[in-house]
């Protein structure tokens, strides 16, 4: 069995994987990127074709690397993963790509990090860095099971090629739901499906962008916003195709039926693709049963476990401030990060 050992094992190879292999890098400590795709970029490959940040390319830097071209531009999909791609080949960080976790066992001052291909990794610590937007959520509603049009997670989503004079139903409220809804509504006959009205923000204002706003008025290094608070950034043109029914927008559907959906007031509408832009769940299945909650979630403070010693997250919704779990965002958390870690180690 392939054996190795190092001080500290990163899981993920996303923004925030690479974050913290630069800071470690820096700070001289041993450590292995293990990322289970076949290349760095995280989720980033994977989301659809047409994905625009809704973050400059001025607040989309990791540390050491500026994100390249003109900072108030907005990047598309494929950039930010080359990008991510030529950071980690820059610093000559230690990606160790397909090599998928399946269990971390913590004991004692070490943990062993087992993989998929039967490889074992000991290491005084261990970075979950998988982010929170690799396991897709999808509601349960009643009659699921029983439809049989095409039920999509927008991770699984591309193009509108194959949804030409379909009739759609995107659900959600926020930037990707719209984007995609926006995006299908020239080909297809779309419905925005959400438990409350859309909240709009323009993107720019009075010649400043969204994320200056947060920055000069400090809320965004406070948790004040949420994912699910996060307002739909827009230049007009998605309020606009709402408000003259180019999308209409109903509220939520209460469940299936075999070829459709049920409304609130009870009609049944045939449909012939429902999209869940739904969000998604941190994946933890290889982590020790005491490193999470009832509620599934991570049991941390600010990125530290509080009942695994030597387990850290980064990268996490809401794990410092608003920003923890953007590109912008990994990059100050990585620091507290790094030398939380260097206090454990020299412990040790």
């Amino acid at each position: 069995m392939n054996k190795l050992n190092v001080d500290v094992v990163v899981i993920g190879a996303g923004q925030a994987g690479l974050a913290m292999s630069y800071r470690l890098k820096n700070a001289g400590v041993s450590h292995l990127i293990l990322e289970r795709q076949p290349a760095a970029g995280g989720s980033w490959p994977w989301y659809y074709d047409s994905l625009t940040l809704f973050s400059p390319a001025g607040y989309s830097s990791l540390p050491g690397l500026e994100f390249p071209g003109g900072a108030k531009r907005y990047p598309k999909r494929d950039e930010v993963t080359a990008y991510l791609r030529q950071y980690a080949s820059a610093f000559d960080l230690p990606v160790r790509a397909n090599s998928e976790v399946v269990e971390v066992i913590s004991e004692a001052s070490q943990h062993r990090v087992k993989l998929a291909d039967g490889a074992v990794i000991t290491a005084q610590a261990v970075v979950v860095a998988t982010g929170g937007f690799n396991t897709p959520h999808l509601p349960e509603i009643p009659g699921r099971q029983l439809y049989q049009g095409t039920i999509l997670h927008s991770s699984a989503y591309r193009t509108p090629t194959g949804f030409e004079g379909k009739r759609v139903v995107v659900v959600g409220a926020a930037n990707s739901a719209v984007q995609i809804a926006h995006e299908l509504h020239s080909t297809a006959t779309v419905v925005l499906a959400t438990r409350e009205p859309v909240k709009f923000m323009p993107q720019r204002f009075l010649g400043f962008d969204f994320h200056d706003w947060l920055k000069w008025t400090g809320l965004g290094n406070s948790r004040w916003l949420s994912d699910q608070s996060t307002p739909v950034l827009d230049d007009g043109h998605y309020r606009h195709a709402l408000r003259t029914g180019a999308i209409s927008r109903r509220e939520m559907f209460t469940a299936f039926t075999s070829d459709g959906v049920v409304w609130p007031n009870a009609e049944i509408q045939g449909v012939d693709a429902v999209i869940f832009a739904t969000g998604f769940r941190h994946n933890t299945s290889f982590l020790p049963r005491e490193a999470m909650g009832q509620d599934g979630r991570a049991l941390h403070s600010k990125g530290v476990s509080t009942t695994i010693k030597g387990l850290y997250y980064l990268g996490l919704p809401l794990q410092r401030n608003f920003a923890s779990a953007t590109l912008r965002g990994v990059g100050s958390d990585s620091v507290g990060i790094v030398a939380a870690i260097m206090t454990h180690l020299r412990s040790a």
